[in-house]
């Protein structure tokens, strides 16, 4: 974390994230079908009439596309090529390399660094370690996982954000469903063949960003206005 010092009102109270001690990239040139413009709407609707108040443009940003299924890429060995800041998503995100070709962003889990390596599949030979996604059945109970289905094949909804995580706590007696422990402390029962990703979610001291003026919060886009002075 970077906490500037109170030179003056701007810096007074901002605490930051050091994103030169956290991010890394080999990356030289991404593929452009990984990138999406969305459009900015500013609180406005199809007729430029304000429906939402207090809601701005915001920076200019561009939306990363994020493989939540990981169906895609089953029993195929990817590298982990980049940590990198995502505009849109709290966590970090990871460019991975896979051996067919194909590339891919994913939510990075902690711990998760450049170089290592990640699979996905349907079956238990599917080891469990960190960025490792297989069906809740094949996760032992105590394990931490994050990006979890509540339908099988429609891809991770739950536990996506940064710092947070779910905890596997056991079967029921037909091995049916699974009870996974939210960040809430809800227990929820979850199909057996529902995927999920091991490990917590990236960025926990995200929750400690302070930005310290009006002007930052501005530029995300969203938010109600900062109360003034009398």
């Amino acid at each position: 974390m970077k906490i500037l010092k109170p030179t003056n009102n701007a810096q007074r109270n901002t605490i930051l994230l050091d994103y030169r001690q956290k991010l890394h990239s080999e990356v030289k040139k991404y593929p452009r079908s990984l990138f999406k413009k969305l459009p900015s709407h500013a609180g406005r609707n199809n007729q430029g009439k304000i429906t939402t108040r207090h809601q701005g443009a915001g920076h200019k940003k561009t939306y990363r596309i994020i493989d939540f299924k990981r169906y895609a890429h089953d029993n195929i060995e990817g590298i982990v090529k980049s940590i990198e800041y995502s505009p849109y998503h709290t966590a970090f995100i990871s460019l991975i390399n896979y051996q067919n070709g194909s590339k891919a962003f994913i939510i990075t889990p902690e711990g998760l660094k450049v170089g290592d390596k990640i699979l996905s599949g349907e079956n238990e030979n599917v080891p469990i370690q960190i960025g490792n996604n297989l069906p809740l059945g094949y996760i032992p109970a105590g394990t931490f996982i994050h990006n979890i289905e509540l339908k099988p094949k429609k891809g991770g909804q739950l536990a996506r954000s940064a710092g947070t995580s779910a905890m596997v706590l056991g079967k029921d007696e037909n091995n049916r469903y699974i009870q996974v422990k939210l960040t809430s402390r809800e227990v929820r029962k979850i199909l057996a063949n529902c995927r999920a990703t091991v490990g917590k979610v990236s960025n926990p001291e995200n929750n400690l960003v302070r930005l310290g003026k009006a002007g930052g919060e501005q530029k995300t886009g969203i938010g109600r206005p900062s109360p003034l002075s009398p």
